[in-house]
């Protein structure tokens, strides 16, 4: 039998289960399913259920278990797929009335990758409509609410993918990252997020925003579970030509648990940027705590990183424009307005903002070249502040809410420039009982080492054991 709290804990603890034939693939799956019955109508995370599909994978992952086919960790485990991912024969709606019967002919790449490894493919869930904000408040299908706490937002734009991790609707899902889409949810939902390097992990079959900022990414409970899904989605793929030749190694096995004499930057440019008191008192006293373990921390002067968000401003505008142009003109109405608004100012950026905008990113990615010869790892939060309410985000054409003025992504959307591995992971608690998150960022393609200090890091705290209200 699969207990409430085997569903709000490390998808490893219940895999381990499954292995041992302790529990089956369609006890795991019928518990979710009847979690999401009960908990979704408040958090509105899953636009679709794949509830017939889901038993029927179910009892077929039994039988293999049963017959000692056992493929490992992810066997049998019920996985979201933010509904920027096609699933053949289920529509992708990128949460807008414009694609609610844009039947996909055949799944995206990471979704056949996931069935290979075994996963269970539950449903899609929510995010901010065409992945085009911050918060999560604007979909087709009405926003989703943040488990810790219904009145506030969970971060955007993979605002279901993080919210069904926190409650429990799944044991991982994916989402995506253009400016912080992943790292900012999981942040705010107290739980797991990364952002792998451009080019780790295919976006083949996956609803587009821009096409040279996107990152495809796991959110999960744990960074031990955020490493197995994405060892199973990363690699090659001839469908995606950004996608790199290097092999995959085994992000799970990274995770020792040491980093001493790891060299862990901080920069005082980002130490010095405006953050709720206890965002600040959390960060700091995480990068006390990494210290504390035996890692070096080297504190860094870096004023180009302030080139990251006006650099994304302007790459992220044009290029979504881009994606959207057809639309715009056939169905300018069918889409919300605070998103509207910010794809037609896209339109109005001279060409030159755009290559300023390049210019400025060939810039930092020297800088961080130069940087990462000081330093393995950088640390910083993953947001200045902790979730924000719906009415503190409301959109406002006039007088826009700090959401749409940067005051959520400041420290996320360099990454995004630059297409470096970045992850959050739970380091306090900040006002309202919210969570925080603390973001870790290491060289290209070194998934490993910023998985294994993020690993060491939440092991030895108690943040990562929080769980939200939203069952009191």
């Amino acid at each position: 039998m699969v207990r409430e709290e085997m569903l709000l804990g490390p998808m490893t603890a219940l895999a381990d289960l499954v292995r041992r034939r302790e529990v089956s693939p369609v006890e795991v799956v019928a518990a979710t399913l009847e979690r999401i019955d009960a908990l979704d109508p408040r958090l509105n995370a899953y636009i679709a259920v794949f509830r017939d599909e889901a038993l029927r994978q179910a009892r077929a992952a039994e039988d293999e278990v049963r017959r000692g086919q056992y493929r490992g960790p992810l066997h049998g485990m019920p996985i979201s797929l933010k509904d920027l991912y096609d699933v053949g024969g289920t529509p992708t709606t990128a949460a807008s009335p414009i694609w609610r019967e844009a039947t996909a002919a055949e799944d995206a790449t990471v979704v056949r990758r996931l069935r290979a490894a075994g996963a269970i493919i539950v449903g899609k869930v929510n995010l901010h409509e065409c992945a085009y904000g911050a918060t999560g408040s604007s979909s087709a299908f009405g926003a989703t609410r943040n488990p810790w706490d219904v009145a506030r937002v969970p971060g955007g734009s993979s605002s279901g993918s993080a919210a069904a991790v926190a409650a429990g609707l799944c044991a991982a899902t994916l989402g995506s990252d253009t400016g912080g889409s992943v790292r900012v949810p999981a942040a705010f939902c107290g739980i797991v997020g990364i952002k792998p390097t451009y080019g780790r992990v295919s976006r083949h079959g996956v609803f587009p925003l821009a096409w040279s900022l996107d990152h495809v990414g796991p959110l999960a409970r744990t960074v031990e579970d955020a490493a197995i899904v994405l060892e199973a989605i990363a690699g090659r793929d001839p469908h995606d030509p950004t996608t790199s030749r290097r092999p995959v190694p085994s992000y799970r096995a990274a995770l020792t648990g040491d980093v001493r004499e790891v060299r862990v930057g901080v920069v005082r440019q980002w130490m010095e940027t405006s953050m709720e008191p206890e965002v600040r008192a959390a960060v700091s006293s995480a990068i006390e705590h990494l210290d504390g373990l035996g890692a070096r921390i080297v504190d860094l002067d870096v004023p180009a990183v302030r080139l990251g968000p006006p650099a994304s401003n302007a790459i992220m505008a044009v290029e979504a424009y881009g994606v959207h142009r057809r639309w715009l003109r056939e169905r300018p109405r069918d889409y919300s307005p605070d998103v509207r608004h910010r794809l037609l100012a896209g339109a109005l950026l001279p060409s030159h903002a755009y290559l300023l905008g390049q210019r400025a990113r060939s810039m930092l990615v020297r800088t961080f070249g130069r940087l990462y010869e000081q330093v393995d790892v950088l640390a910083l939060a993953t947001t200045p502040r902790v979730a924000p309410t719906f009415d503190e985000v409301r959109y406002d054409p006039v007088d826009p809410p700090a959401a749409y003025r940067g005051g959520i992504v400041p420290f996320t959307r360099t990454f995004n420039v630059v297409g470096l591995p970045a992850i959050s992971v739970p380091c306090g608690v900040g006002a309202g009982g919210m969570p925080v998150g603390l973001q870790i960022v290491g060289r290209p393609f070194d998934e490993e080492t910023v998985l294994r200090v993020a690993h060491a890091y939440e092991q030895s705290t108690p943040w990562w054991k929080r769980r939200p209200s939203i069952d009191g």
